[in-house]
């Protein structure tokens, strides 16, 4: 069964996946229907984020993904109505946001880096190094 998620310079060496932080987890984001992941993506770029491009991806394909890049699959049913704050995010981004300005660029300087090899034992300690992983294992989409 396909869902839809959001990418940033989709088919590009520079991809990225839209996810979201919350509690300590990551959290990737699996619209059911394409217009919910379609308003997603605008209420995204009204917060001057990049615009990300929707795309059909198989529901086993990207939980795959998830699971070996540490990430939580989310499904977004058709017509999901929120009952607590955290649910809230599955259909609004939240108000305030990383800095997404220069993800690109840190991608390209990280890609020498050395993080590939990393376990992500040796991440957990450090935020910047745990984003920069998060970032290289977003790009191999």
């Amino acid at each position: 069964m396909p869902v839809h998620v959001l990418l940033f310079d989709a088919g590009s060496d520079a991809e990225g996946i839209h996810s979201l932080e919350v509690n300590g987890s990551t959290k990737v984001l699996l619209f059911e229907d394409p217009d919910d992941a379609e308003r997603y993506a605008g209420l995204l770029e009204a917060q001057d984020f990049p615009m990300p491009s929707v795309e059909a991806i198989d529901r086993d394909e990207i939980e795959l993904f998830c699971t070996q890049a540490g990430y939580q699959a989310q499904f977004v049913p058709a017509g999901f109505l929120p009952q607590s704050a955290e649910d809230r995010l599955l259909i609004s981004p939240p108000e305030l946001n990383m800095d997404v300005a220069n993800w690109k660029e840190e991608l390209q300087e990280q890609s020498g880096a050395g993080l590939a090899g990393a376990e992500p034992d040796e991440l957990s300690g450090a935020n910047a190094e745990l984003e920069a992983f998060r970032r290289r294992l977003e790009g191999l989409l």
